[in-house]
């Protein structure tokens, strides 16, 4: 968005009067004031009451925030995020860059077609996503089925309505949708590495490590930042995955933050505390992203 207003300014005719180059960016700044700012400024206000969206507000202030460290209903849903960034994006991003390293050293045949194959879940509806995963982790489902067929019917499990075993199967899901978008961003990453480099690092005896190490890792530092921004936000606004598969079950212990505003504003009536999930959500998103464009930055 800032991008595009400073290039809208930059637009205007030379001569031109600096308060009329303004009117290039006006209307993009009145969508976002409309579409952004005032609805976060809304949420903000609600959050300061105690309100089931229909009788009468009390102030709270601060509380509905100081139960998010202090009521473990809310602070659990927090940790479950965190916990599915390990599937959301460090996985994808060390399955990605291990391929990566791979494709450096040795070229393939049908690459566009390998690509297109990765990133197919990319762009498949969240919907089918979710009800082919809970197809497979049903009881009688691909998964206990497959182990059965080998001999391993004492690990068949109700994956998605076992306590300990739902957030993980959950997290498995999101590896295999942010895989593809981590793998596509890599190989175009490498591509554009002159091969004059990996050669010279082999001329110098180097392995494959030493060569991801010195040659490819420090090349895709870029991709790294987007890719790893892109996984993170994912994984913490993740919503219809856990509405369509566990709807926050068993218990609490697949609830997430994003899926906690809905159960809380719609469900059982409480919107300021909804909101107060929903601005801690955001403003962890935003301190995620800027701790990671920081050390990318640091590192180049």
């Amino acid at each position: 968005m800032a991008d595009r207003v400073r290039a809208a300014y930059r637009r205007r005719a030379p001569g031109e009067p600096r308060a009329l180059g303004y009117l290039y960016i006006a209307p993009a700044l009145v969508v976002f004031v409309a579409m952004v700012i005032v609805p976060l400024g809304q949420s903000v206000w609600y959050s300061l009451f105690s309100w089931d969206g229909l009788s009468v507000a009390t102030w709270v202030g601060l509380g509905n925030y100081g139960a998010l460290f202090s009521d473990p209903t809310l602070r659990g849903p927090f940790l479950h995020a965190l916990v599915l960034l390990v599937f959301y994006s460090l996985l994808p991003i060390a399955l990605g860059l291990l391929l990566a390293a791979a494709m450096s050293r040795v070229r393939l045949r049908g690459l566009t077609f390998f690509r297109t194959v990765l990133f197919l879940p990319q762009v498949l509806a969240m919907v089918v996503v979710a009800v082919t995963w809970r197809w497979i982790y049903a009881p009688s489902g691909l998964l206990n089925e497959a182990l059965r067929l080998v001999g391993l019917g004492g690990l068949a499990h109700s994956w998605l309505g076992d306590f300990t075993l739902a957030l993980p199967a959950i997290g498995v899901a999101g590896t295999w949708v942010g895989f593809g978008l981590c793998m596509v961003l890599f190989l175009a990453g490498v591509q554009s590495i002159p091969r004059e480099r990996y050669e010279a690092a082999r001329l110098d005896g180097a392995g494959p490590w030493q060569e991801f190490k010195a040659v490819t890792l420090p090349a895709l530092r870029p991709q790294i930042a987007v890719a790893a921004t892109l996984t993170i936000v994912a994984g913490l606004r993740n919503f219809d995955l856990i509405y369509l598969t566990t709807a926050g079950g068993p218990g609490n212990s697949t609830a997430v933050p994003a899926y906690e505003v809905y159960h809380r504003a719609f469900e059982i009536g409480q919107v300021g505390s909804a909101a107060a999930v929903g601005i801690g959500l955001t403003v962890l998103i935003f301190l995620l992203t800027v701790v990671v464009s920081r050390l990318v930055e640091g590192t180049q």
